[in-house]
């Protein structure tokens, strides 16, 4: 096995020799071209608050101590903001020894203000997979902003494989972006093995730049595409004279990033979640980006990255142009049969601010 990102047909070879096993056989969509969409048992657990297993237990047991009630999900239940859930998840996993896994919220999960992470059993760290892990998965689930409606088989997260190394250097980026222009910034910020993202707060034609989550709105099912109204759940925000947008404290915001990014068919990106050094907020929830996104969009100019933003404890101003995030890329095991955007019916490529595919 090539180091790298496992792609999607070597995803399905892992179902197909019981390295991944699902109590039900995989969607026909399930599998995108650098990960594996990731489905909801038929129920919750409310816990007391988040945990970790820690090296000594499984998740089962934890559950024993923390759990205050089961909720059904098999004909779909309310999740309120503010709560958390422990959602046995319907794969779970027999790995070999060479690969290793990390979960993220799908895009749209992130969009919604539904932060959510993989555990495993003994766990020291969310999301995280060690190689050869075998066990059962399970997903966190804390509705932030607005009550949602999930049920059995509801998509929020999603898994990636890896074996050896796949991220790329510094040097191994700048030739990579010399040879495929990965972004369209004309001052590349290029370090580490990651592309530095700027905000952009000048906004479209209107001046809209971006919307901030309303409070006390109605309930959103994951499930139903165009079904909600834009007004019920957002209140729109336009570009100031200063050029600046004060981040409230514990409110979230939906942003867009100045550069449009280009992610070729043999790699793929993750944004980095959070960076202390630029600012006491969190930038992106549902961090990965599949091979192709971008690569054939808005006539090969890329698309922009969506930005969800949460300011911690402070209020925060932000700038235009202000870098506010990083993305890493990785290379490929091989090359997808499928490509993010031109093989599927992918929701947000060449996308510019883009709320989440519930709204009509």
């Amino acid at each position: 096995m090539q180091d790298g990102i496992l792609p999607d047909k070597d995803i399905r070879a892992l179902y197909d020799t019981g390295a991944i096993v699902a109590a039900q056989a995989f969607a026909s969509d399930q599998v995108q071209p650098a990960s594996l969409d990731l489905r909801l048992g038929d129920r919750a657990y409310r816990v007391r608050a988040s945990f970790l297993p820690g090296r000594q237990r499984t998740v089962a047991d934890a559950l024993e101590r923390f759990s205050l009630h089961v909720v059904d999900l098999q004909a779909g239940a309310v999740l309120e903001t503010g709560c958390v859930y422990i959602v046995p998840l319907m794969e779970s996993l027999n790995l070999p020894e060479t690969v290793r896994a990390a979960a993220n919220p799908k895009s749209s999960t992130g969009r919604l203000d539904i932060f959510t992470r993989v555990i495993t059993d003994r766990a020291q760290e969310f999301d995280k997979v060690g190689a050869g892990y075998s066990g059962q998965l399970y997903l966190e689930i804390s509705p932030r902003t607005f009550p949602v409606v999930v049920r059995q088989g509801s998509r929020l997260s999603q898994i990636r494989f890896r074996s050896g190394r796949a991220e790329l250097s510094g040097e191994e980026l700048a030739q990579l972006h010399l040879a495929e222009k990965i972004t369209n910034s004309t001052d590349a910020n290029i370090s580490g093995g990651g592309i530095a993202l700027s905000v952009d707060l000048n906004g479209d034609e209107t001046g809209l730049i971006g919307y901030r989550g309303k409070r006390h709105t109605g309930v959103i099912d994951v499930d139903r595409r165009a079904a909600h109204q834009v007004s019920e759940f957002w209140e729109p925000l336009y570009r100031s004279k200063s050029g600046e947008l004060v981040l409230d404290p514990n409110e979230f915001y939906i942003l867009v990033s100045e550069e449009a990014v280009h992610v070729p068919p043999d790699y793929a990106a993750e944004m980095t979640p959070f960076d202390p050094l630029v600012g006491e907020f969190r930038v992106h929830y549902a961090g990965f980006f599949d091979p192709g996104f971008g690569h054939q969009a808005a006539g090969g100019g890329g698309s922009r990255a969506v930005l969800e933003v949460r300011s911690h404890e402070v209020p925060f101003i932000l700038e235009h142009g202000q870098i506010v995030g990083r993305l890493i890329y990785e290379r490929m095991a091989s090359r997808p049969e499928k490509l993010y955007g031109s093989d599927l019916n992918s929701n947000y490529q060449a996308q510019r601010l883009k709320l989440s595919k519930h709204f009509a």
